[in-house]
């Protein structure tokens, strides 16, 4: 983890310490804070260079889309927010300075048929070598468990084998993004991988003591650099692999892992309406099943009706991209 170097690095380190006691997630505090921390150490600040032009000059100078340097404002505000209180400080030079209007998030959006396409393009691409075979079946079962069960990347990867519930075919998903476990229902289908993943693991492992339900090297669990690594491949055998795009004020968004989890989204909801069931009724039982603290953080996933909605905008963005 990289220090901080500036002449505010003991008060950053105190803030980060004060956000982590409170029970806070500090990684993503920290890598914005690197980027203030950076700025400061380069243009030789000090305590009298802290105005509000200052960090105006610092918004221009960072070479970053709207929607980043609205985050680094808004958290470095905070930090300031925290300096008046512990005394450093008797005003918040960021205190008004505006956010800057942001780019609309266009997220790609796989059809379900899409989804299958890709699983079947990752079974292509295991390893059949001793050394690698039940490493890389742990990371297609990862993307599987993200494509069918909503999960973020990094909830497949931190599962136990405990939380694996084959009795009644559930997983018990603990302290995820807002600090919420639960527990959910796995699709029959996916059951059968997950089965036939341990069966495997058992006839190759001799001695096998590590505790998560995919297993890494040396009782660790698979990294997430291997899923995202992996999965770009597998896009680009599909001929999937589109660069994110800004066109006028959309940016449209190159296809991630967790694309799956918005795509998911949009695809259960479009199958309860096909079915003639309320979506309405529906929304807060998807908002549960992701691990939304409220449905109105799913309603940010369903900015489509499907895949072909999102392809249909992306087209004509494009073909009037001048008009824009």
């Amino acid at each position: 983890m990289k220090n901080f170097e500036s002449f505010m690095a003991p008060q950053l380190e105190e803030f980060i310490a004060y956000r982590k006691s409170l029970g806070y997630a500090i990684k993503s505090y920290r890598s914005y804070l690197n980027i203030l921390d950076r700025y400061l150490k380069q243009r030789k600040a000090d305590w009298d260079s802290l105005r509000p032009g200052f960090f105006l000059n610092m918004r221009a100078d960072l070479n970053m889309e709207s929607r980043s340097l609205n985050t680094i404002i808004s958290t470095t505000r905070v930090f300031f927010t925290f300096l008046i209180r512990r005394g450093y400080m008797d005003d918040n030079p960021l205190q008004d300075i505006p956010l800057l209007k942001e780019n609309a998030i266009i997220p790609f959006i796989f059809s379900p048929g899409q989804i299958d396409q890709l699983l079947e393009a990752m079974c292509k691409r295991l390893r059949k070598s001793e050394g690698y075979f039940l490493n890389d079946l742990g990371l297609y079962m990862a993307v599987l468990l993200m494509g069918r069960c909503a999960l973020r990347i990094s909830e497949p990867l931190k599962l136990l084998r405990k939380n694996y519930r084959p009795d009644d075919k559930t997983i018990y998903i603990k302290e995820t993004k807002f600090k919420k476990d639960r527990l959910i229902p796995v699709p029959k289908a996916a059951i059968k991988e997950i089965e036939n993943y341990l069966s495997v693991r058992e006839s190759l492992l001799s001695h096998d003591d590590n505790p998560y339900l995919l297993a890494g090297r040396k009782r660790k669990p698979l990294a997430d650099y291997q899923v995202r690594y992996l999965f770009r491949k597998v896009v680009k055998d599909m001929g999937l692999d589109q660069p994110r795009k800004l066109i006028g004020h959309m940016n449209f968004s190159q296809p991630t892992p967790h694309s799956l989890r918005h795509s998911f989204a949009v695809n259960t909801l479009k199958d309860i309406k096909e079915r003639g069931e309320s979506t309405r009724h529906a929304l807060p039982v998807l908002a549960a099943y992701m691990g939304h603290s409220e449905y109105k953080h799913t309603t940010v996933y369903l900015k489509f009706l499907d895949a072909e909605h999102r392809q249909g905008l992306l087209e004509f963005a494009i073909s009037h991209q001048e008009e824009i």
